[in-house]
């Protein structure tokens, strides 16, 4: 798959596509209906499909300080698109000329001038241009005046719940990591590089690696999870806490991974944190040895969750 930074990327003579658009954050399983589609309709007429997202996110700035916590790096979202078949991930810095951009203006010049799109495909949900002012509908009709098709397929939805990225970061943001699972398909992962620490949990008998995420990454909520430790293609089983250490007057919020049967240096290597299920929320304990005691409950805990899931690689069973 390609990759590309802004429309300038666009190769000289690049010929027709189709596209779909969209920030993908998650790329989630309401995500992977529409890029499997732009895929199919790719295949149909001999033309590559191309993911187009932004980056960073719209709302960033437009309302500054209001980044949504960003459940996938862009790095993870090009690998997660990679895998359903397309072509192209292009991403296309969103900036305040952009933002100011009218309907016709913004399909003129990403769609028709630089992508030369044959099929569009996006959520019945999507809108564009300056204050969003350009919806389906206006997406259609600018469609038969540029001379392309536009698709829109419906949002993905389970008793009453909607998939999408706000609903998914919700669930997250409540410790909720199985629902925010089967909306992803997949578990929830976190990427980071693993960082120096305190060393409290070695000197308690249960070693952490410390994970230092990039800003807005989308953190569940303070307690103990069962999850996986990615490394190097390697998936090993992890207890993991989030949270400030109350226990010891912590008051900075980190990710600490304590990695099953394995005694390694991970230090300043590049990982990813899979979070499984939920063990408990965060406590405060009345000296160190509650807080042993728990915390070999918690790693057994986990120890079952995991042996129990036999290494499965989401909740849906897919390949990832």
């Amino acid at each position: 798959m390609q990759r590309w930074r802004g429309l300038e990327a666009v190769p000289p003579g690049w010929g027709r596509c189709v596209v779909t658009i969209g920030v993908f954050d998650g790329v989630h399983r309401g995500h992977r209906e529409l890029i499997d589609r732009a895929v199919r309709r790719a295949r149909e007429r001999d033309l590559p499909a191309v993911v187009v997202t932004f980056d960073p996110h719209p709302a960033e700035l437009i309302r500054p300080g209001t980044h949504p916590a960003r459940l996938t790096t862009l790095d993870r979202r090009a690998e997660l698109v990679a895998e359903r078949g397309a072509d192209v991930f292009c991403v296309i810095p969103f900036t305040e000329q952009l933002s100011r951009t009218e309907p016709a203006g913004f399909v003129h010049e990403i769609l028709v001038d630089r992508l030369h799109t044959a099929v569009v495909v996006v959520g019945s949900n999507f809108t564009f241009g300056h204050r969003a002012a350009g919806d389906v509908a206006t997406l259609a009709e600018l469609g038969r005046r540029f001379g392309f098709s536009c698709e829109a397929l419906d949002l993905i939805s389970e008793n009453d719940v909607t998939f999408s990225s706000t609903y998914i970061r919700s669930c997250i943001d409540a410790g909720e990591v199985r629902e925010a699972a089967h909306a992803l398909g997949r578990w929830h992962r976190v990427d980071g590089v693993i960082v120096h620490g305190h060393k409290r949990g070695r000197d308690l008998g249960f070693p952490t690696a410390n994970v230092a995420c990039p800003p807005h990454t989308a953190i569940p909520a303070d307690g103990v999870y069962a999850g996986w430790f990615l490394i190097g293609g390697r998936r090993l089983m992890t207890a993991i806490s989030v949270g400030t250490n109350p226990t010891f007057s912590g008051r900075v919020r980190t990710v600490e991974a304590y990695v099953l049967d394995v005694d390694e240096d991970f230090y300043g290597y590049e990982v990813g944190v899979e979070f499984v299920a939920r063990l408990r929320g965060q406590e405060h304990f009345d000296g160190v040895e509650p807080l042993i005691a728990q915390m070999a409950q918690d790693v057994a805990d986990a120890r079952s969750i995991l042996t129990d899931s036999g290494g499965a690689p989401g909740p849906d069973d897919e390949p990832r």
